[in-house]
């Protein structure tokens, strides 16, 4: 394949008004544009557009997809609702990042994989993966977390992406649920190429997640207590197209910060993860082995006991068999010379339980004998070795 690259954006809290098209529709004539999306692909060349200015003046959300490695997806949420100081616990060089702007803060989420396969369905990711902005603007940390991992994961298949005084850098707070992921973070974490046994080596430390149940007189009274100004302020804002962004600035505030703190727990250092995460992908891979042998033995038990039937019930009819190879033989076609070479060694096994190799060989001398001018089948009896001893 030739060089290939993929980007996306999309609008969420408010679509683009006309002057706003038309001022990312200058940076790509070739993209197909949307007031909410924003798609185009290059098979040469390279997009004239700056990804992250576009996330700070356009898009919330934003999917880069190379055939090189690189997955790249970016997220715009209200500061308001992501604080830096949280995110930055989660940064991690290159590969997780945050930066403010204005009102928004900018999460920046990239896995490098020089030498992954090709996933052709990873172009239909961020329909799937956007979902997680809004469980981070309900509190929900898991991303963050699932990204940071990401980041150390790719050490196990790269030598050289961190300094080894890295193993010892502990891991930020773990947030609760890792063992039971979303449809959109389980997304992400496949984008990000997060490893499975990494992941489950994380989530032994992470306690079962609070369900979230919104009371409607909780809500109703938490309505109540919005001043005139507020609540005039908050329509207008509906009305501007951001009601989505509303919606999520009053369940935050009405919920409150989110539980499931684990800030109290001990926290363990990359390299216990990587290793931990090693030993149960070695343990897993040696039960898959097993389970396997065991399988394949079962098998052969499974044809070994249809054999002996088979020969059982031809024991019982050795003559009509031998017409039967007549028979075929006597068809002069490649198809039926060949279901006679397969009956012959049905025979010889059958005589060889019987301890009557003696008398297999000689009927089988005179067939020979008998087609001596049918080179084609000759070849055959001599490819099947029908007249040589048994192994011992």
């Amino acid at each position: 394949m030739s060089e290939y690259q993929y980007y996306e954006f999309l609008a969420v809290d408010r679509p683009l008004d006309a002057r706003q098209q038309a001022e990312v529709r200058a940076l790509s004539t070739r993209a197909r544009i949307t007031a909410t999306s924003f798609t185009n692909e290059y098979h040469w060349g390279d997009f004239s557009g700056d990804p992250r200015r576009m996330m700070e003046r356009y898009y919330d959300a934003h999917l880069y997809l190379t055939n090189w490695g690189t997955h790249r997806v970016m997220l715009r949420l209200p500061r308001a609702l992501l604080d830096m100081n949280v995110a930055e616990q989660y940064c991690v060089g290159d590969e997780m990042s945050a930066w403010v702007s204005g009102k928004h803060l900018i999460l920046d989420l990239t896995s490098e994989d020089e030498s992954g396969e090709w996933d052709e369905d990873a172009e239909d990711s961020l329909s799937a993966i956007v979902g997680v902005r809004a469980e981070l603007g309900a509190g929900d940390l898991r991303p963050l977390y699932l990204a940071w991992l990401s980041a150390f994961g790719r050490w196990e298949h790269d030598e050289d992406a961190f300094d080894y005084a890295d193993e010892d850098e502990l891991e930020p707070p773990v947030p609760a649920g890792l063992g039971s992921l979303s449809a959109g973070q389980r997304a992400l974490a496949d984008f990000l190429r997060l490893d499975a046994d990494l992941l489950a080596v994380a989530a032994e430390a992470s306690p079962a997640p609070v369900v979230v149940r919104d009371d409607p007189r909780r809500l109703a009274k938490g309505i109540a207590k919005l001043t005139e100004t507020e609540k005039d302020e908050l329509l207008l804002r509906v009305v501007r197209d951001q009601g989505a962004q509303v919606r999520m600035e009053l369940l935050r505030r009405f919920r409150g910060e989110p539980g499931g703190d684990t800030g109290g727990l001990p926290r363990r250092s990359v390299a216990e993860l990587l290793d931990a995460a090693a030993e149960r992908r070695q343990e897993r891979e040696r039960e898959e082995t097993a389970r396997h042998a065991a399988e394949e033995a079962r098998r052969e038990r499974e044809r070994a006991l249809a054999r002996e039937k088979k020969l059982d019930k031809l024991g019982r009819d050795e003559d009509g068999a031998w017409l039967r190879v007549n028979a075929m033989i006597g068809a002069r076609k490649a198809v039926e010379y060949d279901a006679a070479v397969e009956l012959l060694k049905d025979l010889r096994a059958v005589a060889e339980r019987a301890d009557r190799l003696g008398d297999f060989a000689r009927r089988f001398a005179l067939l020979r004998q008998e087609h001596l001018r049918k080179p084609s089948l000759i070849e055959r009896f001599d490819r099947a070795g029908l007249d040589r001893p048994l192994p011992v």
